[in-house]
């Protein structure tokens, strides 16, 4: 029967492919960087000789609102470098100067929300692994990593080293960076790298790029990148060891149950280069507490949510051991480690060396060992995570993972308390990105003797200018147990199509693109194979010129619980399991132009809910006072009404956000969650001071407090200080 739908789903692609736009070959597309012949000033003045003398790139094409014609607003970029340094220089010309849009002076802003210039490099050569870092007209930094060929773009999670200025003119700005060898990951030896350069200029609506980039992808994509041919072939950056200690102490004070205490904690972090391609990381009691607190959200699905990895120690080259699996079939969540039901577990200590070989293999392993006795009480625990990686043919690779938990007491192992799981992922990508796919098989090891512990999967896409198909299904054991990933679903099989298609107005003045989308989910209980849920929705959507978003959609889905389950989480009286629910509702999307000044997003919801009915709204509202500050709200709302002896309850959830930027290294960010389905109101407060590069003074202060009588159940104020030391 699948095999039919699979064969089916190919034919539909192979009939309905839409025209190609024209398309480029990005091996066309090519500059030279040549060694200077004198010492770089980093000022946002390009003025050397070296940079009057350096190959030009230049004719930047339109990604957004077009990808048909050269850009309105001309951009310039000359490269050099020297032993310690890569200098890339960018020169912004801007026909109506000033007033640009600007989100803050924040680290790591949003590209699609600011005018910037960025730069896109594939140091590997591999069309799959990269470095992002970018700059505002006002000089603040972004950087980042790009994983999976760029297709989601940058993940700004990961923070190094690197220097930039910028100078504004009459009729342009004019940027500097430079980027030293030691903070990025390359082979040494290897004379082309992949590159592409990228300007956002908001004023005049436009995206553009070096190398073109069809509008259906992301700007960062890595398939769709030129040649940077170096005269010199880098060699190795030499001895690259990085300390970062840190210092922290603060005050917790219990008040539900008349407890308080100092906290004192000391540790820090090693960085060492084992070859230019190859880092090793060591950390030493780490401590998270600059970590901002996750958003809170309505939770009202049967199943666990999962809140993404925030933590440095673990962001460095994370996608080798994190995109194993699906987004909610997961043999690895980083998050499990030092985590225990959202209480925090000290990490004594531990190890992870990752990166790149050669060009084809990629390789991790990492060991963490945490300590006994947490508010849980639960055993000391050692984790082993091991992946490897192959590419193979364009883009596409071959990857392997061996995940371990085991439980100590003192030095032995107790033998009864494991968990391993083995997995092998195939990731396709095409040349040019328009097929995407992934086929996995993962098994899972412990001391329950039961059979059924696999989980598999086959998902594959086709997305081109006009059209999205994509065909998925998985398949979950009963007994299949990721006790270090996130699998909040077992015991299922799963089938999933979507067909998407846009139509281009040819005019194109105030529509970009519209089109309608059929989306399909169906499970099975895979034990009986009993139909247990149906998912079926037809969704319009509507994209503006001006960057307005709309979207209206229907649907239909039917639920056979195979557990009890109280719809509001609140408590109350559960609806007994092996009862079907049928629910229809109306869901409604839209975005404001996020270039203006106060910006919303606004969803809503009608319809049946169980055997009663549901409404919701759910948005953020921010108005930004450019640059120093951004005030916003978060809210959601649900109403729902369920027949007695079920709970009805109105679920709210507000979460006002007041972010300072003070200047590119003094920020201040006050951030509250008011959750009545948790019966908490939670403060955030949290200074940061950039003293030095990458060396901050965090001062962070924590509330909570009950929803019902607003009295406080727990404070904590804490400092931390680290220090980032390059040997």
């Amino acid at each position: 029967m699948h095999f039919r739908r699979l064969v089916f789903f190919c034919m539909l692609l192979l009939l309905f492919e839409g025209i190609p736009a024209q398309e480029f070959d990005p091996d066309s597309f090519s500059i030279a960087i040549r060694r200077s012949s004198a010492a770089i000033t980093i000022d946002g003045t390009i003025e050397e000789s070296d940079w009057m003398a350096a190959d030009v790139a230049k004719n930047f094409f339109q990604q957004f609102p077009f990808d048909s014609s050269f850009a309105k607003t001309i951009t310039e970029v000359r490269m050099t470098y020297d032993e310690h340094h890569i200098y890339i220089a960018a020169t912004c010309f801007d026909p109506d100067p000033g007033n640009y849009v600007i989100q803050s002076l924040k680290r790591d802003f949003s590209y699609p929300a600011s005018d910037a210039f960025a730069v896109y490099m594939d140091p590997f050569h591999d069309k799959v692994n990269g470095f992002c870092f970018s700059l505002s007209p006002l000089g603040v930094q972004r950087e980042g990593t790009l994983e999976g060929g760029g297709q989601f773009g940058v993940t700004t999670a990961w923070d190094n080293r690197w220097f930039a200025e910028v100078k504004q003119y009459d009729d342009r700005w004019e940027a500097e960076m430079a980027i030293p060898f030691k903070t990025i990951r390359y082979n040494a030896g290897q004379p082309v790298w992949r590159i592409n350069f990228s300007r956002h200029n908001l004023k005049e609506n436009e995206n553009s790029s070096w190398v073109p980039v069809p509008r259906n992808f992301n700007v960062a994509m890595l398939a769709y990148t030129g040649r940077l041919v170096w005269d010199q072939p880098p060699a190795k950056a030499g001895s690259n060891v990085s300390l970062i200690p840190y210092i922290a102490g603060g005050t917790f004070s219990d008040y539900e149950n008349n407890e308080g205490h100092l906290t004192g904690n000391g540790g820090g972090d090693a960085k060492i280069a084992v070859s230019s391609s190859l880092n090793l990381d060591l950390c030493i009691n780490p401590d998270f507490s600059q970590v901002e607190v996750d958003q809170q959200v309505t939770n009202l699905d049967r199943f666990e949510l999962f809140f993404p990895e925030r933590r440095q120690f673990f962001i460095e080259n994370s996608d080798l051991f994190s995109d194993f699996g699906f987004r909610r079939i997961r043999p690895f969540f980083s998050r499990r480690i030092g985590l225990n039901n959202g209480l925090p577990v000290r990490i004594l200590g531990g190890g992870r060396i990752s990166g790149k070989l050669n060009r084809n293999w990629r390789i991790g392993a990492m060991n963490l060992q945490t300590e006994g006795g947490n508010p849980l009480g639960a055993d000391p625990q050692n984790y082993t995570v091991m992946a490897v990686q192959r590419q193979i043919f364009s883009r596409s690779n071959l990857a392997a993972i061996v995940v371990n938990r085991q439980a100590f007491e003192g030095m032995k192992p107790v033998n009864s308390d494991y968990n391993r799981l083995i997995g092998l992922d195939y990731n396709l990508y095409s040349a040019d990105n328009k097929w995407r796919g992934k086929f996995f098989y993962h098994h899972s090891f412990d001391d329950n003797t039961k059979s059924a512990k696999s989980a598999n999967a086959i998902w594959l896409m086709y997305n081109d200018q006009k059209m999205t198909l994509m065909y998925n299904h998985e398949f979950v054991d009963r007994n299949y147990n990721a006790e270090v990933g996130f699998v909040p679903r077992q015991g299922y099989f799963r089938f999933e199509p979507i067909f998407n298609y846009r139509f281009y107005p040819a005019n194109g003045k105030s529509v970009n693109n519209h089109g309608p989308e059929l989306y399909l989910s169906q499970y099975w209980e895979n034990r009986n194979w009993k139909f247990v849920e149906n998912q079926a929705r037809i969704r319009y959507q509507v994209s503006f010129q001006n960057r307005m978003f709309l979207a209206a959609s229907a649907e239909d889905l039917y639920i056979w619980l195979q557990n009890e389950f109280d719809p509001t989480r609140t408590g109350g009286v559960p609806l007994p399991d092996s009862t079907g629910y049928r629910n229809q509702n109306l869901n409604l999307e839209f975005a404001s132009d996020f270039r203006k000044r106060l910006t919303c997003l606004v969803a809503a919801t009608g319809g049946n809910y169980y055997d009663g009915k549901i409404w919701s709204a759910s948005g953020e509202l921010a108005w930004r006072l450019q640059p120093y500050a951004i005030l916003s709200l978060k809210f959601a709302h649900s109403q729902i009404s369920l027949p007695a002896p079920y709970e009805t309850a109105g679920l709210s959830l507000f979460s006002p956000k007041f972010e300072f930027s003070f200047s590119r290294s003094l920020f201040f960010t006050t951030f509250f969650q008011y959750n009545t389905q948790a019966g908490n109101f939670n403060i955030n407060a949290r200074f940061q001071w950039r003293f030095k590069p990458m060396s901050d003074l965090y001062i962070v202060l924590t509330e909570n407090y009950d929803t019902g009588n607003l009295s406080v159940k727990n404070r904590a104020l804490v400092f931390k200080l680290n220090y980032w030391f390059t040997i």
